[in-house]
């Protein structure tokens, strides 16, 4: 297998995590399930930041040390995660033991190969992003990111990386390797900076106690940016490779800069920490990516980051990299931003919103769906609760919940539960087979590319051709006869497949509700083991496997009406107060009881039902009145599948004048409970069987 090395960026914990992290650490997951199911042997690393002026004024304000508070923002980050399904393999924490030893042993060797020296700070500083600003980076003299926050003034003797000698080493490489940055956009971003000429940055501090100290200097920590962007080679098991080869010697690698001081005679680790280990969280066995695995692990392939720290990831990470004579991510990927509103959110600007009343509301698979459905990767986009609800009822509860729904009740109802071998298959059959084989390919490709909307969108119409597929064929009506019975099991095979190969496809974006379809369908095992070469072979499903019905697995939301008017609907029931300040009935609203003897309500049986072609919301029934057969067109279709009536006992107005419906005639009428916002459509029967054609009174 081939390895896949995938990162994001670590979070810092001044603030609770907000759907803006969320956004990041589902598409990362994302990543690393398909990477999985695709056969790659992956390792995902996430994780939180916690040496930062900000850490430690927070921790102060709240009466606690910064490790103390460290660890009570690290378990909330966690809880975050486990909310929304985020499989990590590491969970890094810049406190861990074996990072303190990877940052030392990295500013050694920069310091030892000449690419630190002694100076004196004096700038901008926005505590905020913890980065140094310039005054062309001020927008009326504040930070960008951050403009209700003042950025302060720092003078202080501290130790500078020498980024500037990096320059051409820098642009030669991402002109070699286009794939270095992306997308596009941010590399030429970032060519176009460098171009304009690099300045060497300050990596320490010497007004901080909260920090790593620096190997050469324990006076001073090391700068917050310098110590984060080691953690992904930590995160590798880079401790543990130091410690092993420290003694050995190793000359410059083919990144270092040609004549930018390479020492050929320094040793990879000398000075380093040596027994280091990893967090608590480390990989399987508690090392770091399965310790002593540097070698396999690193390069890393992928850093997920968000674009307001692509500079840092794209120019002072690899810089230091070099320094250090490493090899270089193969790619960065600076993915935009969730916006509310148009609005970046932003803990320090109060623009957040948390994920987790998210998930509470409407489910980590919902939640997970919308965020990759609607934000293409790499761009901003706006989160509303309007897109989460329609994404929710249109695409989940309406296309895929149905299609589940209608599958199992059909395969219970007609084939006592059983999944038929299935028969010779028509051209409608073969379409329905060849569009399945064709996605699981196109959404590899596009899954491979990162196009995360487009991939879901190619998946979907594998659910809407299913879902069409269902009306063109009828199950309902091949079951009425044995002569029809092969082209039923086909029909209803193929619809289990359909879902199968689906379930496989979805299962990086919404593994619980994949699971849920897996179980469903009575298959063995979880679609993830399934791996992605299960979408591309028809026919895995064995014949005699029986289905487990459940519960829907993503129940319609009642959606609020927005502009109810409230005091219309009253005035129909009440009249407005008189002057006494009472209320009393409108009369016109009441009906004699010799008035409502003349409804004649019956219960029916639904014999058959069907679409009616061309019209969204009808459904044609035929029902049983016990005394004879009617046909009743209703306007349910949005809310009940034609299965899922037949059979059920249902009540109707029998003495209601004919009415004709799309050409169709309707003999009668069936009662539905509406809500108030019309949204949700209950049909009404009775609570026990009843012979057909008893009266309702």
């Amino acid at each position: 297998m081939s390895k896949f090395y995938l990162t994001t960026a670590i979070d810092y914990v001044n603030g609770e995590p907000h759907l803006g992290h969320a956004y990041e650490k589902i598409a990362a997951d994302v990543i690393a399930r398909f990477k999985r199911l695709a056969g790659y042997d992956t390792f995902f690393l996430t994780g939180t930041d916690e040496h930062s002026l900000n850490v430690a004024r927070k921790a102060h304000a709240e009466g606690m040390s910064p490790k103390e508070f460290c660890d009570k923002m690290v378990d909330a980050f966690k809880r975050a995660w486990e909310k929304l399904d985020i499989k990590y393999d590491r969970f890094i924490r810049t406190t861990d033991a074996d990072h303190v030893a990877t940052v030392q042993d990295i500013v050694r060797r920069a310091n030892e190969r000449g690419y630190i020296y002694q100076g004196t700070y004096s700038g901008w500083y926005c505590v905020s992003c913890e980065a140094f600003l310039s005054e062309s980076q001020l927008v009326d003299g504040r930070c960008p990111l951050h403009p209700s926050k003042k950025v302060e003034w720092v003078e202080e003797k501290n130790y500078f990386f020498a980024l500037s000698r990096f320059q051409d080493a820098l642009l030669d490489h991402i002109e070699k390797h286009p794939e270095f940055i992306l997308p596009e956009t941010r590399r030429n971003e970032i060519v176009n900076r460098i171009k304009e000429g690099l300045q060497d940055v300050s990596i320490s501090r010497s007004s901080m106690e909260w920090g790593i100290p620096l190997p050469m200097d324990p006076s001073q920590v090391v700068y917050v940016w310098f110590d984060a962007l080691i953690n992904y080679l930590t995160g590798a098991g880079y401790a543990a490779f130091a410690a092993k080869t420290g003694a050995q010697e190793r000359g410059a690698d083919a990144n270092t800069p040609a004549g930018v001081g390479a020492d050929t005679s320094t040793r990879l680790g000398a000075n380093a920490g040596t027994g280091a280990s990893a967090g608590p969280d480390a990989g399987p066995g508690g090392d770091a990516a399965g310790s002593g695995c540097f070698e396999k692990w690193w390069p890393a392939d992928l850093h997920i980051i968000g674009k307001d720290i692509t500079w840092f990831h794209c120019v002072i990470w690899p810089a230091t990299l070099m320094a250090a004579g490493l090899p270089l991510p193969r790619t960065v990927f600076g993915h935009g931003f969730v916006n509310i509103g148009g609005a970046r959110m932003s803990k320090s600007e109060g623009t957040v919103v948390d994920p987790i009343k998210l998930v509470d509301e409407y489910g980590a698979d919902a939640l997970r769906y919308y965020l990759m459905r609607d934000i293409q990767f790499g761009r901003d986009g706006d989160f509303t609760i309007e897109g989460l609800r329609e994404r929710y009822n249109s695409d989940l509860a309406n296309d895929l919940g149905n299609l589940l729904n209608r599958t199992v009740a059909m395969t219970e109802r007609f084939l006592d539960g059983v999944v038929p071998a299935p028969g010779v298959r028509d051209a409608r059959d073969d379409a329905l087979v060849a569009n399945a084989l064709r996605v699981a390919q196109t959404a590899r490709d596009k899954m491979e590319a990162l196009d995360f909307s487009g991939a879901l969108a190619d998946i979907w119409t594998i659910v809407d051709d299913g879902n069409k597929y269902i009306d063109e064929k009828a199950p309902w009506t091949l079951a009425r006869s044995e002569a029809t019975r092969g082209a039923l099991n086909t029909v209803m095979y193929n619809l289990v497949e359909a879902l199968r190969v689906t379930a496989i496809m979805l299962s990086p974006f919404i593994p619980g509700a994949a699971r849920k379809i897996w179980d469903q369908l009575g298959l063995d095992g979880n679609p993830e083991d399934a791996g992605w070469a299960g979408a591309c072979e028809w026919g895995r499903t064995p014949p005699g496997t029986r289905i487990r019905r459940g519960e829907p697995i993503f129940p319609r939301l009642e959606v609020e009406a927005r502009n109810r008017k409230e005091a219309s609907r009253e005035d129909k029931v009440n009249k407005t107060r008189t002057e006494s300040g009472g209320e009393k009935k409108v009369a016109e609203d009441l009906i004699t009881i010799d008035q409502f003897a003349q409804v004649n309500l019956r219960v029916a049986k639904v014999i058959d039902a069907r679409k009616v072609e061309g019209a969204e919301k009808l459904l044609q029934l035929e029902v049983d009145l016990g005394t004879e057969k009617r046909q009743i067109v209703a306007g349910i279709a949005r809310h009940y599948s034609p299965e899922e009536l037949v059979g059920k006992e249902i009540v109707v107005v029998a003495n209601l004048q004919p009415a004709r419906l799309r050409g169709i005639v309707s003999q009668g009428m069936l009662l539905a409970a509406v809500s108030q916002d019309g949204d949700k459509v209950v049909v009404l029967t009775p609570d026990k069987e009843i012979e057909p054609g008893a009266k309702v009174r």
